[in-house]
């Protein structure tokens, strides 16, 4: 198990590649040049229309200057031009926090603490930050780092004027003049192929508005088509424009022609994929989803895509994954008709609650679920070895499957709406991603409410209380965890009432009731015995030994324990987690009732099992039990060395126990 120290921290190499074919604005560069001032942090805002160059601009600069900034480098794309929901600034700070080492589970839920921690992690270091698609200042804000040796370039279509007051110097992107655009053509072509029609090839680009974007996508189709001449693109734009000049009077029109005529050059399958990928509703995707689109195998379509690519219709960004530009995105999403989007929309949506269901039943298959019926049959699945590359992939399509509950719920479709909420589960209790969790579980619960069904609003109240729970918003919590106790008692659902009492006995434990905690673990005990619910007993069993030993009856607990071993060593599906939460808190009980040696003998055997299985929670309560038993046989070093690891361990988690464990070591440390 690794924990980065302060020294290890990761270092961030998030930027986009080098544009290619990049050419001139030798005068906007200088300008960038110019804003590294020594000793004063740089916020340049390139600001312009879309297609004018703006992310390609940021990027050349930023890779020329990269090596001024060793702590990183960080990027992201907000989306403020999509036609999609703009990414918040707590989504892109989580982003950031993770980048800079912060566990999953460690960060913050609340904006404001999100971005406090940020400032500290950045207080001194030289990073440059490029914030790419900003829609408002107050996007761009809470992302600022904390640092006079950083910089941060941000692109926008609008000047974002309320930056200045942050030290925001403004830089406005024109159109590539005639010998620039004629140059990116020429590159992008190779060879001498338009030196015969210098004309010609100015003409083409006037047509294009001086926008890369523009030129990008002419070129693609002059190098597609060997044998034509430029002067055969100039006169399909110049028709297309003079026809359309009249019904779209538009300073952008020639871009949308050059779209046009892109778009009718392909294949009637490509052409397909073109429409159908536009309307996938986060910012980017891989090859498989499109694969089930159109019920063709991965190859195939991944051959389809790579000719999106090649006709500069399409961005790939990293190793089978792909996105839009956002103008481009907007013109293939024209090309739809309502039913047909609906239906590719939802086919789009389904695949990522269908790959999710299988990365789901390998992560927790213990679990209750509802059933779903697909409304399309999504295939090209991804299918996974194990339970490290579900957790992988769920951590990969995160934002993807966030934004499918959203859109889902917007759209009318509450089932799947709620699924697509439930299925993340197992990212939630392994990542924790507590932002995220509260934003999922709320809209679980209206989709329930909208959905009408009332075991789904309760699972998901209950869900709601616990991350509550574990934030410290206890009033909230018992607030949401009553409600889902109501809701399951009244669709008589015996088994969503204990699960929800559960996690109000939790609630209680967490808030020094121990005794309240106690008496309701045990009626939950004699309940989940009568439901023949063996995993919730067992989990019932740990509780309540845990509690026991807390008010001193060590006897009455461990009986307890051994019990809940014994079931879990005896389910059809193994649960390695919850078998190592039995030997810690058996390790705990032996420590309370002053039997060191057998608590120093579990607590070797936890530790082993929750290394294992990858819980940092559980490795530093085992840890804790090591030091205790050392602390008292006299051997502080060992205790120090045990409550170091727990501390590392602890504040890796972002947990509430780390200064309680430090306050220990401390006064250990003094001895």
């Amino acid at each position: 198990m690794h924990i980065h120290s302060e020294a290890t921290l990761p270092v961030p190499q998030q930027l986009l590649p080098a544009p290619a074919h990049f050419t001139d604005r030798a005068s906007d560069l200088a300008e960038l040049d110019k804003m590294l001032v020594p000793g004063e942090r740089t916020l340049a805002v390139l600001a312009g229309p879309g297609g004018i160059g703006k992310t390609a601009l940021a990027l050349q600069w930023a890779h020329r200057v990269h090596d001024r900034f060793p702590d990183g480098q960080i990027y992201v794309d907000l989306g403020g031009f999509s036609g999609d929901r703009p990414m918040s600034s707590a989504e892109a700070l989580g982003l950031f926090l993770r980048s800079l080492g912060v566990a999953p589970q460690s960060v913050p839920a609340d904006l404001a603490e999100q971005a406090a921690l940020y400032r500290s992690l950045t207080a001194g270091k030289s990073l440059l930050v490029v914030l790419d698609n900003a829609r408002e200042a107050r996007q761009v804000r809470p992302l600022l780092p904390n640092s006079s040796s950083s910089a941060v370039v941000v692109t926008s279509r609008t000047r974002l004027t309320d930056l200045v007051v942050d030290g925001g110097r403004l830089l406005d992107i024109r159109p590539l003049a005639a010998s620039s655009a004629v140059t990116l053509l020429a590159k992008t072509l190779g060879g001498n192929r338009i030196a015969d029609e210098q004309d010609r090839a100015e003409a083409l680009v006037d047509l294009c508005g001086g926008l890369p974007i523009a030129v990008r996508v002419v070129a693609a189709r002059l190098v597609a088509r060997p044998k034509w001449s430029v002067g055969r693109v100039v006169s399909e734009l110049a028709d297309e424009q003079l026809r359309l000049a009249m019904l779209s009077p538009s300073h952008e029109l020639s871009v949308q022609t050059t779209f046009d005529l892109s778009y009718r050059a392909l294949d009637e399958r490509t052409a397909v994929v073109y429409r159908r990928l536009a309307l996938h509703p986060g910012q980017t995707f891989g090859p498989a989803v499109a694969a089930s689109l159109l019920g063709q195998g991965l190859p195939e379509v991944s051959r389809l895509i790579e000719e999106l690519v090649d006709s500069s219709l399409l961005e790939e960004i990293a190793e089978d994954r792909y996105r839009f530009h956002d103008l481009v995105k907007l013109h293939a999403r024209q090309q739809d008709h309502q039913g047909d989007r609906d239906f590719a929309l939802r086919h789009v949506l389904e695949w990522y609650l269908a790959g999710a269901m299988v990365a789901d039943r390998i992560v927790t298959p213990h679990r209750r679920r509802l059933d779903y019926v697909f409304h399309a049959d999504p295939t090209s699945r991804p299918q996974f070895a194990d339970r490290d590359e579900a957790l992988s992939w769920l951590e990969l399509e995160r934002a993807n499957l966030i934004t499918a509950g959203q859109v889902s719920l917007e759209k009318g479709w509450p089932d799947l709406a709620w699924h697509l909420s439930d299925v993340v589960w197992p990212l939630l209790l392994h990542r924790k991603h507590y932002h995220d969790r509260l934003d999922i579980d709320l809209r679980g619960v209206e989709a329930a409410r909208r959905w009408g069904n009332a075991f789904a609003e309760a699972d998901m109240l209950k869900r709601l209380g616990r991350v509550c729970t574990t934030l410290g918003r206890h009033r909230e919590a018992e607030e949401h965890l009553r409600g889902s106790v109501s809701v399951a008692a009244a669709g008589g659902d015996q088994r969503g009432v204990a699960d929800a009492r559960e996690g109000l006995a939790l609630l209680y434990a967490d808030t020094d009731r121990v005794a309240e905690a106690a008496v309701e673990f045990t009626e939950l005990v004699e309940l989940n015995r009568a439901l023949n619910a063996d995993r919730s007993l067992a989990l019932s069993l740990i509780h309540l030994g845990t509690a026991l030993s807390r008010l001193g009856r060590n006897d009455e607990a461990l009986t307890h324990l051994s019990e809940a071993k014994v079931i879990l060593g005896g389910l059809a599906e193994p649960d390695p987690y919850n078998t190592a939460r039995v030997f810690v808190a058996q390790a705990w009980v032996h420590c309370h009732a002053q039997d060191f040696v057998r608590a120093g003998e579990v607590a070797e055997e936890a530790l082993a099992m929750m290394s294992q299985v990858g819980s940092h929670d559980g490795a530093a309560h085992s840890h804790e039990v090591i030091a205790e038993v050392a602390r008292h046989r006299g051997d502080t070093a060992t205790a120090v060395d045990h409550l170091q690891q727990a501390v590392h361990l602890l504040t890796s988690l972002g947990s509430s126990r780390a200064g309680v464990v430090s306050d220990r070591l401390r006064s250990l440390s003094d001895l």
